[in-house]
């Protein structure tokens, strides 16, 4: 039976692909306060602005490919069970080739009912107009996890992570919760990896193994090691 690598990914691991996150040094997301395009008051106070703005980046995606990271993992699952757990709501590690994803946040390419949350669907094309309804006859929303929203999929992630043999973090500095408290439910034996260009400045438990890279470089090292049974799990 083969190992089961479990994946933490975050903003950072999209960021290399050319991807803008929103924790950026001035606290804007493109220009925006995060509590006006990616909060449910938001939506109530100015839905043109949160579709809009939603809008724009799903026509980023066009404009952008997956990196080293994302293949890396592609890589990785030659030999291992590789679940992705992520927290970025773009279809790159799909576009790479990962096949398992599990989407914390949501997903940009996806929609979902104002009135009946579970009826969600793929967005043909990259806008969301005021007026586009499902089904029933109801606007369509971003089918995005804005902040101040439960995270439907975190028990569920948690599960995974309790089931691992090995995890490993890439492009996020466990800041963002409750994401960031995922790793905690791993078996006290289960080697941690965190891949960060900024490793060396952070404090983590003693429990992970830092990597102070970014994660186009380190990650395909980290997975070509794994491969060739350098790190035996």
């Amino acid at each position: 039976m083969k190992k089961r690598i479990t994946i933490l990914s975050g903003a950072g691991i999209s960021a290399e692909s050319g991807i803008s996150t929103f924790r950026d040094s001035d606290g804007l997301w493109e220009n925006h306060r995060i509590e006006d395009v990616a909060t449910p008051e938001a939506w109530h106070r100015n839905p043109e602005l949160v579709l809009q703005f939603y809008n724009l980046r799903r026509k980023q995606l066009l404009e952008v490919e997956p990196n080293d990271a994302h293949f890396a993992i592609t890589e990785l699952q030659t030999k291992f069970d590789v679940q992705v757990i992520t927290q970025n709501v773009d279809d790159l590690h799909e576009r790479a080739g990962n096949e398992n994803v599990l989407h914390l946040h949501g997903e940009l390419k996806k929609v979902r009912s104002t009135a009946y949350p579970f009826d969600v669907y793929d967005l043909d094309g990259w806008e969301l107009l005021i007026g586009d309804t499902c089904d029933s006859g109801h606007q369509l929303r971003p089918h995005i996890v804005w902040f101040g929203e439960e995270v439907p999929n975190l028990s569920v992630a948690a599960q995974m992570v309790s089931e691992s043999d090995a995890v490993i973090i890439v492009g996020t500095s466990l800041n963002v919760y409750p994401a960031a408290s995922l790793y905690q439910f791993a078996k006290t034996d289960c080697p941690i990896w965190i891949i960060d260009p900024k490793a060396n400045e952070l404090s983590y438990p003693e429990s992970i193994t830092a990597i102070n890279d970014k994660a186009g470089a380190a990650l395909p090292r980290l997975v070509d090691s794994l491969l060739k049974g350098e790190i035996i799990l």
